[in-house]
């Protein structure tokens, strides 16, 4: 077929439609009002919405809220189309279902050049995430390291709550990744273009908690030589994250009250009710209910936090993740110092896995960096560890390898499973540490696979 008979076959409407409605990723394109001219079958069946719902209708309203987010350029007046983003997001069908896609979003001009409307084509990755969980092939998620299935369980629930606005409160100690989650959440959802805004209840001085809060006017207080806008009216259109929320005082729980009910404010010294639009996620490392018993937390605020509570597990319940985040700190310190990538011993290894952990993914964290400064090789040995986990040597007194472990078992075991250590010590039913512990007596073993 010629080039010129192409081009003619390409512009007639229905033959076009019929290309597009081919496609394996939903389509939609609307012009510079927003106004939506075109939604392939794909887009039908990932939406739950019929093209009869859409057409015609500006896309922030036939869909009640902007389908692409807080990523949406059109939301102000003079869109900025310099770029062609591409993200991931969840979006909530018609039929209230959520579903994770990946999103493209492409500018259309005329023949004159001039911007005329935006497509933007989505694909449908939900089952494909659900089937990486499942297969045990998921590593990360927004930024969390974990293949444990207590972090599945997380990934799982963060997935499921990023595509609605509720209230959510994420528990857990000191170090185990709670902003992290929080940032997640944000990401994975509709307000992933808007600012995320993390506040530190318990760094902030009481005097100036409401200020930095909910800002104030000039002349409110001595130092207020202008108008000062706070945490929630700069987190307008994402997220607010009050870490450590049990920090607050009675007073400000009050206060923080009155805004989750009404979404409305007033700055320090200021007379004119304010209204934004956020999402609360809230962390505490401390048990809010038996706050809430002791009555050193409001109770209904406490109902009103934690609509979805999400817990974060402590490292020592999760150790099968302690190799994963061992490597990801590693090559973060290889990257940013040009230094090639190290590798940990068995014997150091055994010690990392058999550390109980009080600090969580931030005292490992610690740890490998520390590690890393003192390691002048490639392989970074018992001796590169800080004390205390050198002092755990002392109290293992080698129990159990020579007994349980054998050079030719270990060896099967690591054909059998191509060299994974984590399958390798299931297989042979020892803890990883043993394992780790057994190789680092014997070397030869490691070069195995």
């Amino acid at each position: 077929m010629s080039e010129f008979s192409l081009e003619n076959l390409m512009c007639h409407r229905d033959n076009l439609e019929h290309v597009l409605d081919s496609l394996k990723e939903g389509i939609i394109a609307h012009d510079m009002r927003r106004r939506i001219f075109f939604f392939n079958q794909e887009a039908e069946r990932i939406s739950g919405y019929n093209r009869e719902d859409v057409l015609g209708k500006d896309c922030h309203e036939a869909f009640g809220h902007p389908f692409c987010g807080g990523r949406c350029k059109f939301c102000d007046q003079v869109p900025d189309m310099t770029e062609n983003p591409e993200f991931t997001l969840s979006i909530t069908t018609k039929s209230g279902e959520s579903r994770r896609v990946e999103m493209s979003i492409t500018s259309m001009k005329g023949d004159d050049g001039e911007f005329v409307g935006v497509l933007t084509s989505f694909r449908d990755i939900t089952d494909l995430f659900g089937l990486q969980l499942q297969a045990g092939k998921l590593t990360s998620f927004g930024n969390i390291i974990g293949q444990d299935h207590k972090m599945y369980k997380i990934f799982k629930h963060i997935r499921d709550v990023s595509a609605y606005d509720y209230p959510v409160h994420v528990s857990g100690e000191t170090g185990t990744g709670k902003e992290l989650v929080a940032f997640a959440i944000h990401n994975e959802s509709s307000r992933s273009g808007g600012a995320f805004v993390p506040i530190n209840c318990g760094a902030l001085p009481e005097g100036l908690i409401e200020s930095e809060l909910f800002g104030h006017v000039k002349g409110a207080f001595s130092g207020a030589i202008r108008d000062k806008k706070g945490r929630f009216e700069l987190a307008d259109g994402g997220t607010v994250f009050l870490d450590e929320v049990a920090e607050l005082s009675n007073n400000m729980q009050a206060k923080i009250l009155r805004f989750l009910q009404e979404n409305e404010f007033e700055r320090v010294g200021g007379e004119k009710t304010l209204s934004v639009d956020v999402r609360v996620i809230s962390a505490t490392n401390v048990n809010l209910k038996e706050a809430v018993r002791k009555g050193q937390f409001r109770e209904d605020l406490f109902y009103r936090l934690n609509v979805i509570p999400i817990h974060m597990p402590p490292l020592r319940e999760r150790k099968i993740d302690i190799p994963l985040l061992i490597d990801r700190f590693l090559q973060e310190a290889a990257e940013r110092y040009g230094r090639e990538p190290l590798r940990v011993s068995a014997g150091a290894m055994a010690l990392l896995l058999d550390y109980q952990w009080p600090g969580n993914v931030r005292e490992l964290q610690n740890a490998v960096q520390f590690a890393f400064v003192r390691c002048h090789g490639n392989t970074i040995e018992t001796d590169d560890l800080p004390i205390e986990l050198r002092e755990v040597e002392d109290a293992c007194i080698r129990r159990g390898p020579a007994k349980k472990l054998n050079s030719e078992a270990v060896r099967s075991a690591l054909i059998k499973t191509g060299g994974n250590k984590a399958k390798a010590a299931k297989l042979l039913g020892v803890g990883r540490a043993t394992l780790y512990r057994f190789l680092g007596d014997h070397p030869e073993l490691s070069e195995t696979v």
